[in-house]
């Protein structure tokens, strides 16, 4: 095996490691249920992704049961399930992946100074004897085991290579190296790579491989990951549409595009790139995480040129400013328009396009949806079909909004009218309120009897028009717990009930 870190004229293979569903769903309002965390891990495998990290599940009964489904929903890519270096946590990792046809176990530490000191009250001979300890005791249940040496980035380089060289020894597979807080240059967590590949055995002889864990606190997890990449490691740990704790994580879609756009560099990924776009719709759909515009090879914006110059050279030559075919990331760039009179196959087409797979009796209600939007809208894009589309899930909620009138204007105080189905009965009731959206919720919360606090109101435009649909995003606090909730309506008051209701919808 040469030496990863010089790149020759053979391709060296780049494991692709997804965390969307451990880490990219730690980001609040993101939650799915495990039929969500299926779907999702079906089109991973779809896309190609090696090891699909499926959860944490020590740390809740549906984390747990989310990793035994998909392990039962997946062939071939590994599943990998997170633990402390904790006996516990291990066993019930090694229950999860009963079903699991490639299983890993993903178990470690903190090695910072700070984590040593402040989180586990520890000598750093103690760290290391912990650390043995977890991946001798995860080798009883799998082969394939990772270390993970959280805060790695913080972490003194010599001691980081003490304690990766003891667990490469007690028998682990892989060797995570975190940039947990997002702290390092990329030159900085290059030459980290290079000195663990250097002074750690198990690299060079090919019995273990280092792997990146990059967070984008700084705008740098791409770059770091790749600086990573070029220092020796082997495996990328990345999440579709880069969501994840904090300001997020390394993008799936920007690391895979890197190198098959530079293939000088000699890396290639198992990733089928034109599943790309559609992968990342349905996780920005399922998880009402809107991906910004701007966003890197999947934003709206990321194939448009409007300067006037650009435009230009496009029409007569698109590499002049173009660098990936749209089409190579599963952008149809002549997509079917919807309108009022398209039919049911346009539509399962665009939804198709963007990662949904719907039939029957949920295609037919998405459709009557549709055409109701259709309606009072010129053009329906696919930000509103992905909103339509997972409307349906509403429909299993207790509380769902019957009707909902308001009246509001100048120099009048504004008053609302509104119908609620709770478990099949119907409630009425009325309230005035300082605007429109106000009367709404306390006519609302009127019905609704309990301490109900508003935390966070976020309302975000689809697009440009008047007749758009727009998103709003609350946080409602009941009982000691902050819920997310989730709304999308052409009528902004109407989508700010229906996410309040969402939150309502989920309290315990």
């Amino acid at each position: 095996m040469h030496k990863p870190n010089l790149i020759d004229s053979m391709s060296e293979r780049l494991y692709i490691f997804d965390t969307t569903l451990r880490d990219g769903e730690q980001v609040p309002g993101c939650q799915l249920n495990t039929v969500e965390k299926i779907q999702v891990a079906k089109q991973l495998e779809t896309l190609g992704v090696d090891v699909i990290e499926a959860g944490f599940p020590i740390s809740s009964p549906g984390d747990f049961n989310s990793v035994i489904e998909i392990s039962k929903a997946v062939t071939w890519p590994t599943i990998c399930a997170l633990t402390r270096a904790v006996e516990k946590d291990i066993d019930v990792a090694a229950e999860a992946l009963q079903y699991a046809k490639r299983k890993r176990i993903h178990t470690g530490i903190g090695t910072s100074e700070s984590h040593i000191k402040y989180k586990f009250n520890a000598t750093h001979e103690e760290i290391i004897e912990r650390a043995v300890a977890a991946v001798k005791y995860a080798k009883k249940y799998v082969e394939d085991v990772e270390f993970y040496a959280e805060d790695a980035g913080r972490t003194d380089n010599e001691y980081l290579a003490r304690v990766i060289e003891a667990v490469t020894k007690a028998g682990a597979t892989v060797c995570n190296i975190p940039d947990t807080t997002g702290f390092r240059l990329p030159n900085e967590y290059n030459e980290k790579i290079k000195y663990l590949y250097e002074h750690v055995d198990a690299f060079a002889a090919g019995k273990s491989i280092l792997s990146t864990h990059c967070h984008n606190d700084l705008g740098m997890a791409t770059a770091n990951t790749v600086a990573g990449v070029l220092g020796g490691a082997r495996q990328v740990e990345v999440t579709i549409n880069g969501i994840g704790e904090r300001a997020g994580h390394t993008s799936l879609e920007e690391i895979a595009m890197i190198f098959k756009t530079h293939p000088d560099l000699g890396i290639e990924t198992n990733i089928n790139t034109t599943k790309i776009y559609p992968t990342s719709r349905m996780v920005s759909s399922l998880m009402n995480m809107p991906v910004q515009p701007n966003k890197a090879v999947v934003g709206r914006n990321a194939f448009a040129h409007s300067s006037g110059i650009h435009q230009d050279g496009v029409l007569k030559n698109t590499s002049t400013y173009e660098i990936m075919d749209p089409k190579a990331v599963g952008i149809d760039d002549n997509a079917i328009v919807l309108t009022a009179r398209s039919g049911r196959a346009a539509l399962k087409h665009r939804l198709n396009v963007n990662g949904i797979d719907i039939d029957g009796e949920r295609l037919d209600k998405v459709y009557e949806e549709f055409l109701r939007l259709a309606d009072r809208k010129k053009e329906v894009t696919d930000d509103d079909i992905l909103v339509l589309a997972g409307g349906d899930r509403a429909q299993t909620h207790n509380v769902k909004l019957d009707y909902l009138q308001v009246t509001t204007g100048m120099g009048v105080r504004s008053v609302a009218s509104i119908g609620l189905c709770i478990a099949n009965e119907h409630f009425e009731a009325a309230a005035s309120g300082n605007g429109p959206v106000d009367a709404a919720i306390k006519a609302l919360k009127s019905i609704i009897k309990r301490e109900m606090t508003l935390r966070e109101f976020t309302i975000q435009a689809i697009s440009k028009g008047s007749d758009d649909m727009g998103k709003v995003h609350m946080q409602v606090e009941h009982a000691g717990h902050v819920y997310y909730g989730f709304g999308a309506n052409t009528d902004i008051v109407t989508a700010s009930v229906e996410a309040y209701i969402d939150c309502i919808n989920k309290f315990k």
